[in-house]
């Protein structure tokens, strides 16, 4: 499988209006994304980014079940960009 294209990282305003787009209203899904902006804001790509813009237009119900792995991604959000940025999101805390 090759790998997606290198993209390039988000500088710091970018980086900011993403943060702030990506509160959501309940708990649960913050938590993920909390984790997930420690461990990757530093190296978050433009691709990646759209990925993560893509999931927070879900309801807050349809994206904790993706983030639980409960379902995968609908055909209208599945692209590759989506499901990188998914795997990040599921990644346990080691």
């Amino acid at each position: 499988m090759n790998p997606l294209p290198q993209s390039p990282l988000l500088d710091e305003r970018a980086l900011s209006k993403l943060r702030w787009r990506c509160r959501r209203g309940l708990l649960e899904n913050d938590l993920f994304i909390e984790r997930f902006f420690r461990r990757h804001e530093a190296g978050l790509t433009a691709r990646q980014a759209a990925g993560l813009l893509t999931l927070m237009d879900l309801p807050d119900n349809d994206l904790l079940d993706l983030l639980l792995a409960r379902r995968e991604p609908a055909a209208e959000i599945d692209g590759p960009e989506v499901r990188e940025v998914l795997s990040l999101l599921r990644c346990r805390p080691n």
